[in-house]
Formats: C-alpha cells, sequence, structure tokens
C-alpha cells in the first residue's frame, strides 16, 4: 500500500461525527483501522437508515462516507471476556480513539493509563468537548454547543441579536482534524522516545484556537467584535454581490485590485480620487457596496467571473452544492469520489485533501456492515480459533 500511514494500526472506539472523522481520516491516508462496535452496531449506523433519498442498501449517508476503508469488529466491552479480547487487540495496536463523555474510558477501562499496561508504546487520543480536566469539563457537548461556548457564533451572520452557528458543523469537524495532528504528532514523538502517550483534544479548545488573530485583536482592543455578514472589517470592497442568476464574491485587499475593478464595472460614480485608497473606500463603504450591487446584477454571474478574473481580481462564484462538487478543480484533485456500499453499489462522496508527491495511493473501500470482520481481526491479532469464536458469539460477547 503506497499510503503514508501504512503499518500503522488504529483502534476506532468513536460515534457521530467528530470522532469518526478523525478515523476517516487516519483511514483515508492509509492506517489499519478497526471500528470496536457494539453488538447492536454505533448509533450513527442508524441516522439516515431508512431514508429513501440519503441512504444506500439500508446505511445512511452519515456511515457511508465516515466509515470508508474501516472494518467492523463488535465487540461488548462491558463483559469481561470482551475487555480481555479487546485488551488482547490493544497489545498490537499504534492507536485507540474515542469520543466518549469524560469520564467514560476511565470507567470502562479503557482510558490511557488501564491501556499503557498493556501496551507501553499505545497511543490513546480522547476527544470530548471540554476536555479531561478543569472547573467544567463532564459537560456535555455537540457541534453547537462548541460553536456557541467558543465565540464563533457570536460573529457569524449580519445581526448581533441573531447569533448563527456556521453551515458546516466545524465544531465536531475541528475536533476530528485536531485529533488526527495530535495522534501524529504522538506517533513522532514515540519515535524517539519510545513510549506511548494520551491526547487530550476538547472541541472547545479547537474552536478557541480558530479564534486566531481575532482573539489577539479583542484583547488588543478590549472590544467584542461583531457579526458583519460577508464583508470584511478593514477591505473594501470584499463581500457578497447578487448577479442575474446568482451571488459572486468579490475580495479587494490592495489599491491596485480597485483600480482593476473600475476598468471592469465602467461606474464613473466610483472613479473618484478619495475612492483610490483604503480610507477613502473604508468611508464610504455602504455606497460602493450599494452601487456594486446595482451594476453586477444586470449581468450573470458567468459574465462577470470571466471579467473579473482576466483583471486578476480576487472572486468567485457562491456555489451551490450541485456546483461545487461538479467544479472541473475539484474533479482534477480527485476530491470527489465513488463511494461503494458493502452490497457493491455506488454513490459518491468526498474525496481525501491531503495530496502527497509520492505517497499517493489513492482508494476507498465501502464502509463495513455491522461486525464484518469480527472474525478476520479477532483470528489474526487476538490469536481466537474458529471454535472460540463461535461460543463467545454464543455467549453475545462478540457479534
Amino acid at each position: 500500500m503506497n499510503k503514508p500511514l501504512a503499518g500503522i494500526k488504529v483502534i476506532d472506539l468513536t460515534h457521530m461525527l467528530s470522532g469518526p472523522y478523525c478515523g476517516m481520516i487516519l483511514a483515508d491516508l492509509g492506517a489499519e483501522t478497526i471500528k470496536v462496535e457494539p453488538l447492536s452496531g454505533e448509533g450513527t449506523r442508524k441516522l439516515l437508515a431508512t431514508d429513501p433519498e440519503n441512504s444506500l442498501d439500508g446505511m445512511g449517508a452519515y456511515f457511508i462516507t465516515l466509515n470508508r476503508n474501516k472494518k467492523s469488529v463488535c465487540i461488548d466491552l462491558k463483559t469481561p471476556e470482551g475487555l480481555d479480547i479487546f485488551y488482547d487487540l490493544v497489545k498490537s495496536a499504534d492507536v485507540v480513539v474515542n469520543n466518549f463523555g469524560a469520564g467514560v474510558p476511565s470507567r470502562l477501562k479503557i482510558d490511557y493509563e488501564h491501556l499503557k499496561a498493556v501496551n507501553p508504546r499505545i497511543i490513546t487520543c480522547s476527544i470530548t468537548g471540554f476536555g479531561n480536566n478543569g472547573p467544567n469539563f463532564k459537560r456535555p457537548a455537540f457541534d453547537q454547543v462548541a460553536q456557541a461556548t467558543g465565540g464563533g457564533m457570536s460573529i457569524t451572520g449580519t445581526d448581533p441579536q441573531n447569533p448563527v452557528r456556521a453551515g458546516i458543523p466545524i465544531g465536531d469537524l475541528g475536533g476530528g482534524m485536531f485529533a488526527v495532528m495530535g495522534i501524529q504528532a504522538a506517533l513522532l514523538e514515540r519515535e524517539k522516545s519510545g513510549e506511548g502517550q494520551d491526547v487530550d483534544i476538547s472541541m472547545l479548545d479547537c474552536q478557541i484556537s480558530l479564534l486566531n488573530y481575532m482573539a489577539t485583536m479583542y484583547f488588543l482592543s478590549g472590544k467584542d467584535p461583531f457579526p458583519i455578514g460577508n464583508s470584511h472589517f478593514v477591505h473594501v470592497p470584499y463581500d457578497t454581490f447578487k448577479t442575474a442568476d446568482g451571488f459572486i464574491v468579490i475580495a479587494v485587499i490592495t489599491d491596485n485590485f480597485w483600480q482593476n475593478l473600475k476598468e471592469v464595472v465602467h461606474a464613473p460614480e466610483l472613479d473618484l480620487p478619495e475612492f483610490d485608497t483604503q480610507p477613502g473606500r473604508w468611508a464610504k463603504k455602504d455606497f460602493i457596496i450599494d452601487t456594486l450591487n446595482n451594476i453586477l446584477q444586470a449581468q450573470p454571474s458567468d459574465y462577470w467571473i470571466e471579467k473579473l478574473e482576466a483583471a486578476r481580481i480576487p472572486c468567485a462564484p457562491v456555489n451551490k452544492f450541485s456546483q461545487a462538487l461538479s467544479d472541473e478543480q475539484v474533479l482534477h484533485r480527485n476530491m470527489v469520489v465513488d463511494l461503494s456500499s458493502a452490497d457493491g453499489n455506488i454513490t459518491k462522496g468526498p474525496g481525501n485533501p491531503i495530496k502527497f508527491s509520492r505517497s499517493d495511493e489513492e482508494s476507498f473501500s465501502a464502509a463495513p456492515r455491522v461486525g464484518e470482520h469480527t472474525d478476520e481481526v479477532l483470528q489474526e491479532l487476538a490469536g481466537l480459533s474458529p471454535e472460540a469464536l463461535a461460543a463467545l458469539r454464543e455467549k453475545r460477547v462478540v457479534g
């Protein structure tokens, strides 16, 4: 396998979105990712599973996407025998990742303190709402809770009185992405120390990190920022504009871009010396935006994009999913790929955005059926015989 994480074994105990997204990225990068589920299957299997528009062969869009390239093993971790089998898997694993509530891994005896006794090189990663310590770390959290607590919702939208969450579940997805970074860093560190460690990912921490320079602006000014829609707090014009058949964005971040824009739109009322520099444009921001909106509505988006790109002005159409997922650049980068069901039927989904010059293999196997790989994995990695597996299955320890 020509993938960068080939040879790395990951045990994926995750559910819903943040954890499975982390596991998906690791699996896409080549890690052998073994999804350990309860005998009834991970709860996300049921999401959209019976929706005729958003399922394939009884598997919903969530599960099809988030669990590609993974194997499924069903073990009841609440039984002593099931826990022993899990420990046998951990002996040959590199990473164990979960997104249970804070304190649950310790209660189930699958946290780092228990697992390092089984395998001192094991790396564990927990993705939780608020981390594994602190005055409020046991609070339950989902995506919108993280977005709200982390401050991002307060600057999203157009009205300070009506905060809006991001359309993409960045609270969950951010937790998954930072977990991948932490796990990969821990794998590199293990090459030096020879020891594993725990990676503690808080969705709230991730949202605070993503505030980035805006957080520093708050500390410098002492002022809470407020939502300004699609405009910018420095650059003008930098906004979304209506066209005859949709919307485009224009981002004028230099005075040279402004000069080029004037030549494209041919508006005498904008050709004033005071607008040639940013302070003058900022002072008349509303006038400039309104004028451009009136002009741009006369022609369709493609007309303006062609002219703006020819003038080297940063711009883009505001694409619907149907447009974004058929964009020639997106398709060229293999960012739309075939996703199959376990029955072999095909749908499509997003590809892997991490591209390599040498370890460039990209492949996407079907999300597994419940317990599809139980026998294969437990015979190979836990050394169980077919007879032992049959007996454990009879006792409902494995499935």
